[in-house]
């Protein structure tokens, strides 16, 4: 659907079950059925897992025409920017993590929002108080400079095979011809339609007649395609440094906000400068050793190769896979309650703290924290974190640290390719549909990752390594995760669901490594995210598992039951017989969708 002004409207209650009904919005033409999803598929040749079938369908083509996994990752986040626009996009950033078949080496590319240089530790305080985070959500203010389009040029200088301009062409075309509405896109802006509506620029491409686009419709977004002809024929400084950038920074600093409506929209104070000082970092990945295999994943500003590696060191001493389903489950709870506090107390910018990263994934340290843990009872949250350089066994520290809350809308794709190079990449614009905020005239919403940096000090009087700073990188939990067998690659996996996406992450490799699941079963297995809270979140199904939750209750574990869905992974594996294996989500987020190169071996 193409972006025009319109005039003021308003989203009623029974507009929008209608149209979640599939009533069509004025002037939406009917379209064909969506491209058919699968979540797992097996063959040769390369492997491509995203939530969206368009996109898995175009990274797998560029695949299929003698890319490589680099190539075909950046034209699927292309195209996730187009279906899949309210988890991420132009406006956003994230973390690649790639296996080079080559060298046998792990890299990863840090392509975090930063903040402006104005910023300080009071960037979110108001007369001496955190301002509501429902105001800091839709706002200029929340808005960090962009890093998915460095990203995206960055991997492909190093890694790829293809030009930037080839790599986003097909995601261009998916703009610009559009693809079937599903309900996952419609119910998404139904849910944010209040917001949206606030900002002329969004509601003209996300609300038109007033109410989404109807299930089975063609959405159409020009504009987007627009700013991805622009990327390919001018590279990136279009956004970093030209007439895409000036219209972000305008947009940030005047929110183009409907007179009429009643929404406090704060502005920013990012800058041109601001954007032309972005550089996407090259960073050493953590590395952990777990059953004889090497798991690598994202260090800080990301929490999430930290937090999963010595959740895992937690586990490495106990045989889970000989453990009855409860108590295996009360162990993965207990190693992410310790985990995600020394998390909270330690983990931030390493430009601006210095992180103990080497102490925090040290054996010596996991082994002093899971001493802690009582196979019959839970721990009480929240639990203190310790220090990692001065590991003391089983001595708690003095300082409780919860958790603060983490936007859940984020997206994941993993690749793999018929030389063996694994891409596994977590790309976000932060809340389901960012800040609300369209670009005018540029068809991708604004990110509010800032809201990922603390307000205030978690605990009073504790130092907090995740505060607002000038040119900072909030903490993510992103944790897209490759693990090799002997140097080769055994699977990558990776999720959304803000600080969720650490204990999924844990709770699929547990799957698969130590109870033996296959990986489309690991994902769909029913989960639960103990964060250091009283109660771990958890979805119905794992509630519904009546004899196991008996067991754990039994123990004192508290649970949950929102959000409705945690996660929405995606993984591949390579297979003892050289195959490539594809998993997505069978049910979640209306289904992922899994896709090979060939289904059966090349001639």
């Amino acid at each position: 659907m193409a972006a025009h002004r319109s005039t003021p409207v308003r989203i009623t209650a029974v507009t929008a079950i209608a149209v979640l009904v599939g009533a069509a919005a004025p002037g939406m033409a009917a379209a064909a059925p969506p491209t058919p999803k699968s979540p797992t598929a097996v063959g040769y040749l390369g492997a491509v897992s995203s939530i969206d079938a368009d996109a898995t369908a175009i990274g797998t083509k560029i695949l299929r025409e003698g890319g490589n996994a680099v190539d075909a990752a950046v034209a699927t986040a292309a195209a996730l920017g187009v279906t899949d626009p309210f988890s991420a996009g132009f406006g956003g950033g994230g973390f690649f993590v790639y296996y080079d078949a080559r060298s046998g080496k792990v890299h990863t590319l840090d392509g975090r929002e930063t903040a402006p240089s104005t910023a300080n530790e009071n960037l979110f305080v108001e007369n001496g108080k955190a301002i509501p985070f429902a105001e800091a959500v839709t706002s200029g203010l929340g808005v960090g400079v962009p890093g998915t389009p460095a990203t995206w040029q960055e991997a492909l200088r190093k890694w790829g095979t293809k030009s930037l301009a080839k790599a986003v062409k097909p995601a261009e075309d998916l703009a610009r011809k559009g693809f079937t509405v599903d309900q996952t896109f419609n119910t998404q802006i139904a849910n944010n339609a209040a917001r949206f509506s606030a900002f002329p620029s969004t509601r003209s491409l996300y609300l038109p007649g007033g109410a989404p686009p109807a299930v089975g419709t063609t959405f159409k977004n020009p504009d987007l395609a627009g700013t991805y002809a622009q990327l390919a024929a001018k590279g990136t400084d279009v956004l970093y440094r030209g007439p895409i950038g000036a219209d972000v920074v305008d947009t940030v600093r005047k929110p183009p906000v409907d007179p009429a409506s009643t929404l406090k929209v704060r502005p920013g104070d990012m800058t041109a400068a601001d954007l032309a000082k972005y550089r996407v970092v090259e960073r050493k990945p953590t590395k952990t050793q777990y059953r004889g295999l090497d798991v690598y994943g994202m260090p800080a500003p990301s929490s999430g190769g930290l937090t999963v590696g010595e959740a895992l060191n937690i586990l490495e001493n106990t045989k889970l896979s000989k453990l009855e389903k409860a108590d295996y489950l009360h162990y993965f709870l207990e190693s992410t309650r310790y985990a995600f506090a020394d998390r909270n107390r330690w983990i931030g910018d390493p430009a601006f703290v210095d992180v103990p990263a080497k102490e925090l994934i040290s054996q010596k340290f996991a082994d002093s924290r899971a001493c802690l843990i009582d196979a019959a009872k839970a721990g009480t949250s929240p639990v203190a974190p310790a220090d990692p350089r001065k590991p003391t066994p089983c001595v708690a520290g003095a300082n409780p640290a919860p958790t603060p809350y983490e936007g859940e809308n984020t997206t994941h794709l993993t690749v793999a390719d018929r030389w063996g190079n694994v891409v596994a990449y977590t790309l976000t614009i932060e809340q389901e549909g960012g800040s609300g905020i369209v670009v005018p005239g540029r068809g991708f919403l604004l990110n509010n990752e800032l809201t990922d940096f603390s307000f205030t000090p978690v605990t009073p009087g504790v130092p907090d390594p995740n505060l607002p700073g000038p040119a900072k990188r909030p903490r993510s939990s992103m944790a897209p995760t490759i693990v090799l067998d002997h140097g080769k690659p055994f699977l990558a996996v990776g999720s959304p669901g803000g600080a969720s996406i650490i204990t999924t992450v844990l709770q699929i490799l547990t799957g698969r490594i130590d109870r033996g699941l296959k990986l489309v079963d690991a994902i769909a297995e029913p989960r639960a995210s103990q964060r250091n809270s009283a109660a771990a979140q958890v979805e119905q199904a794992f509630l519904d598992q009546t004899e196991v939750l008996k067991v754990l209750k039994a123990k004192g574990q508290g649970f949950s039951t929102t959000p409705a869905e945690i996660g929405a992974a995606t993984g591949v594996e390579r297979l003892r017989d050289g195959r490539w294996l594809a998993a997505a989500e069978p049910t979640r987020r209306g289904g992922g969708s899994a896709a090979v190169v060939l289904p059966w071996p090349p001639r």
